[in-house]
């Protein structure tokens, strides 16, 4: 009898929490008890952090998808690196590529294609179109490089950006550290380089102002350029000039980077309805290398939504 009572005993144990939100389990007003991420886990808002208004809590469902941070499983969610699509073209030479002294070049190992791309620049060029270069920094410090070992550039030339390899012929110490490469091997234009930015939907917090260390807001980046963007808000962020905090992330085939730094409103056109978000062209004026290069690259890897700058955006 014993028995029969316990196969009709049901299982009571609790179902696991989902990390999804509602716009009903959003608080408005008062400081959110948890982190919200998006559905690849990148950070929309901090803990503690006060939506203004439901405007912004309808924006936000709109263009996300909100979960708590706190029971988010990064490493399930990951998606997988968007792979770069170079436009193949004949072979192309050093001179075709109109590489010039300061051109801003990355480069990684080529056993190790799986790395980010390091930032360095071409200081000269030899008579047999060998390449003289400072060397990659990696956290402050220069990267090994070995003699005979082969590498990957990418270079942000004035006309388009250009994928190639070189050998390592030298690593040079006095009277300063470089590298000297050896002629570009393997060159492919990725794209040519314009006016251009290419459509995007990247989650922006942003901070009124030009200093400060916290985010008040969150808006939705539709089109980047090496140095700029398109940022759809709730609510109108600023006039033209003024300056924003903003943080994002970027991924591309080469990067997987977190940017935080300041901008400068250039255009702003504001919603022509209650409820309807504005738009605000923006400059970010104060990238490092590090930096500058993960835009340009981000840019560039997504060459098949490129799209001409208009109403005079960066």
């Amino acid at each position: 009898m014993d028995n029969l009572v316990d196969a009709h005993v049901e299982d009571t144990q609790p179902a696991a929490a989902s990390p999804m939100l509602e716009p009903d389990t959003v608080p408005v007003g008062t400081p959110l008890p948890w982190p919200i991420v998006d559905a690849d886990g990148t950070l929309l808002f901090a803990s503690a952090t006060t939506l203004a208004t439901t405007d912004e809590r309808a924006f936000l469902f709109q263009h996300f998808r909100p979960q708590r941070g706190d029971l988010f499983d990064l490493g399930a969610q990951q998606p997988p690196a968007p792979t770069a699509q170079p436009d193949h073209a004949g072979e192309l030479t050093l001179k075709d590529m109109h590489l010039e002294i300061g051109t801003l070049i990355g480069m990684r190992s080529q056993l190790g294609s799986g790395a980010p791309m390091q930032p360095c620049g071409i200081i000269g060029f030899a008579p047999n179109h060998a390449l003289f270069v400072t060397p990659p920094m990696l956290q402050g410090q220069p990267l090994p490089l070995t003699p005979g070992e082969n590498v990957e550039v990418v270079a942000i030339a004035s006309q388009a950006v250009f994928r190639f390899v070189c050998t390592v012929e030298a690593v040079c110490r006095v009277p300063f550290d470089y590298a000297v490469l050896s002629r570009p091997g393997m060159v492919r234009r990725l794209r040519e380089r314009k006016s251009i930015r290419v459509h995007a939907h990247l989650p922006v917090r942003f901070g009124i102002g030009g200093s400060g260390d916290t985010y008040e807001g969150l808006g939705l980046a539709k089109g980047i350029s090496a140095l700029g963007m398109s940022l759809s808000a709730s609510w109108t962020l600023g006039e033209v000039g003024e300056r924003l905090r903003i943080a994002f992330r970027l991924k591309s085939a080469e990067y997987d980077s977190q940017i935080e730094t300041t901008a400068v409103i250039r255009n702003v056109q504001k919603g022509k309805t209650p409820g309807e978000p504005s738009m605000h062209g923006l400059e970010l004026d104060q990238l490092d290398s590090v930096q500058q290069m993960a835009m340009k690259v981000f840019v560039f890897d997504r060459q098949e939504n490129v799209q001409h700058w208009s109403n005079g955006l960066k």
